[in-house]
């Protein structure tokens, strides 16, 4: 029973939304290796890949209401003061943006930064840049979600990257979103900006890793002054 633990807690669930795309590359691999045996190999490397992406975990989320957790896996790729979108209706006041980045190896279900309801859910065609570049904010397809939280509203815009071409989100308006619960996916490359009012203060610098509904990004009603980092 010890092993057989071990081997289930070490596998993870595929989200359902990756069902389809998986079962697509398992058929093309098989229909690659009829025509060229190799070749069904190597498709099959993309098959366990693609299950790698859609991959679901369970993670555990702090549950305080003044922390703010990452709502992405990722690097972070922009800690800075910025007007939030006009289709947020955030106002036109700067707030604090913490921005994730997430590559294709990146677990890409996406999680609520705080416990609050939902406001508003705002979709916007557009290009599909890296993500990572600072103009994808303004440039690219997102979906924006407004949460009222206990410290005002916050917005949490997705984003599509430069590969992605389908931002899924399942949560609907005046619904409750606990810290940490999944409300969303975008399929292959992208990133999560998280926008704060005034009294967040970042608890991550530029580059480190997040997690998603576990890493703390931010916090609110807090005397400490912002994080500091080294590299080692």
């Amino acid at each position: 029973m010890s092993l057989f633990n071990t081997v289930r807690n070490t596998i993870v669930p595929v989200h359902k939304e990756g069902y389809p795309f998986v079962a697509a590359f398992f058929v093309a691999s098989l229909v690659l290796g009829w025509i060229f045996k190799p070749l069904f190999w190597i498709g099959m490397i993309f098959t366990l890949w693609c299950a790698y992406f859609f991959r679901d975990p369970e993670r555990v989320t702090p549950q305080d209401d003044d922390l703010v957790i990452s709502p992405a896996d990722g690097k972070v790729s922009a800690i800075q003061m910025v007007t939030p979108p006009a289709e947020l209706d955030l106002g036109s006041e700067p707030m604090l943006r913490i921005s994730v980045f997430m590559n294709v190896f990146n677990c890409h279900v996406n999680r609520a930064p705080m416990r609050g309801r939902i406001v508003s859910i705002n979709y916007r065609s557009g290009s599909f840049v890296n993500a990572e570049l600072d103009k994808a904010s303004e440039d690219n397809e997102r979906n924006g979600l407004v949460i009222e939280t206990r410290h005002g509203q916050i917005g949490v815009v997705q984003i599509a990257g430069l590969v992605a071409r389908r931002i899924l989100c399942w949560a609907n308006t005046n619904e409750p979103l606990d810290a940490g619960e999944r409300f969303g996916l975008i399929r292959f490359g992208s990133r999560l900006d998280v926008f704060l009012p005034a009294g967040a203060a970042p608890r991550v610098s530029l580059g480190q890793t997040a997690i998603a509904g576990e890493t703390v990004i931010a916090e609110f009603a807090s005397a400490k002054g912002p994080v500091i980092s080294r590299h080692s």
